[in-house]
């Protein structure tokens, strides 16, 4: 059964629908707690994000795994059918606000287009923003006054600027990109935890160069220059990406 587990949860972190499918059609037990946790929540935890993430929780949900909040089903699932659906069904679930952890950005009172930002589910973030959710909805904030970040913020740093097509969907609704708080918690209970303080979504693009973060010196640079468009202000020229100096030291010479 443990060679189960690790095999999964490896297909967790690999975002491997077919191997999780697989497990599932072999009698893996679902409902089952795994290290204390559900199988879904290991998923959503994993440090992955990729395209194929929502085909990896339609192979848990179809083998009878559910979420430890239901209301985000077609949200990670990036369905917009059927998110179109709920919606009809509880309007109410455009001011719907949830919790779970998260290894980048912090999800906590958190609306469900903060939740389409992190998981990058352009699709539903599509149909929230169409049915009038707030593109500038602000996150909860922790006892320290930590959060209140909006859904643009889970979108300037993503691996790979995976999350490129949500942030076009949020400036395009009007989602700002001149907002300041005091700072959040990025991969709050994980080991590369870090706070940051005095945070615009510019500045926070700017973070990805961290080495806990280590995102792309040329897509970040990119990103920040829509964002500095988006918030009105000049592009000055950056001739220096990726930087020199740097390239030298990891060259050794």
């Amino acid at each position: 059964m443990t060679d189960t587990i690790d095999r999964l949860l490896e297909a967790f972190e690999l975002h491997d629908p077919a191997a999780i499918a697989a497990l599932v059609a072999g009698g893996l037990d679902v409902h089952s707690p795994i290290r204390g946790k559900n199988a879904a929540t290991w998923l959503t935890e994993m440090y992955a994000r990729s395209p194929r993430f929502p085909a990896c929780l339609r192979a848990l949900l179809d083998g009878g795994a559910r979420l430890d909040d239901p209301a985000l089903t077609p949200v990670l699932l990036d369905d917009a059918q059927a998110l179109a659906a709920a919606l009809r069904e509880d309007p109410a679930l455009l001011q719907y606000r949830t919790s779970l952890s998260s290894a980048f950005t912090p999800l906590q009172g958190a609306t469900l287009l903060h939740v389409a930002a992190e998981f990058q589910c352009a699709a539903a973030m599509d149909e929230l923003l169409r049915a009038g959710a707030d593109p500038n909805a602000c996150a909860g904030v922790d006892e320290n006054g930590l959060g209140g970040h909006t859904p643009l913020f889970h979108t300037v740093n993503a691996n790979d600027d995976r999350a490129a097509a949500c942030r076009h969907l949020l400036l395009a609704a009007g989602a700002r990109a001149d907002v300041r708080i005091a700072g959040l918690v990025w991969g709050r209970g994980f080991e590369w935890e870090t706070t940051f303080f005095d945070l615009t979504p510019i500045s926070y693009a700017q973070l990805g160069l961290l080495p806990q973060v280590h995102r792309d010196e040329r897509q970040i640079r990119a990103t920040i220059d829509e964002m500095l468009r988006a918030a009105g202000r000049p592009v000055p020229p950056v001739v220096n990406v990726p930087n020199r100096y740097l390239a030298r030291g990891r060259s050794g010479s």
